[in-house]
């Protein structure tokens, strides 16, 4: 018997808890300096939902740098809000660049 997501009922198989919620937030992305001059590219907003580790890995794959999590929010290493824009419209978030 199939898992049944326990928000949406569905089975786990076709589940859009993940998709709702990504329709439902908008994921703010600035740019910041930080110590001895250094740029973060800073993506916060991002809700509950989603699975953050794995939006995070592709993020650093595709921008090809380093970063990491910290709760509910994604820092990368430079400045990389063209990349970040394509890529987070592609797994069809709504994002506002501050």
């Amino acid at each position: 018997m199939a898992e049944i997501c326990s928000t949406c009922g569905l089975p786990q198989e076709i589940c859009v808890c993940e998709d709702l919620a990504r329709e439902q937030q908008s994921v703010k992305v600035r740019i910041e300096k930080r110590r001895y001059g250094k740029i973060v590219t800073i993506l916060e907003g991002l809700g509950n939902d989603i699975d953050i580790d794995d939006l995070c890995k592709k993020l650093k794959t595709k921008c090809a740098t380093g970063g990491t999590k910290k709760g509910n929010t994604i820092v990368l290493q430079g400045d990389h809000i063209k990349k970040v824009k394509i890529v987070l419209g592609d797994l069809g978030f709504p994002m506002e660049v501050v």
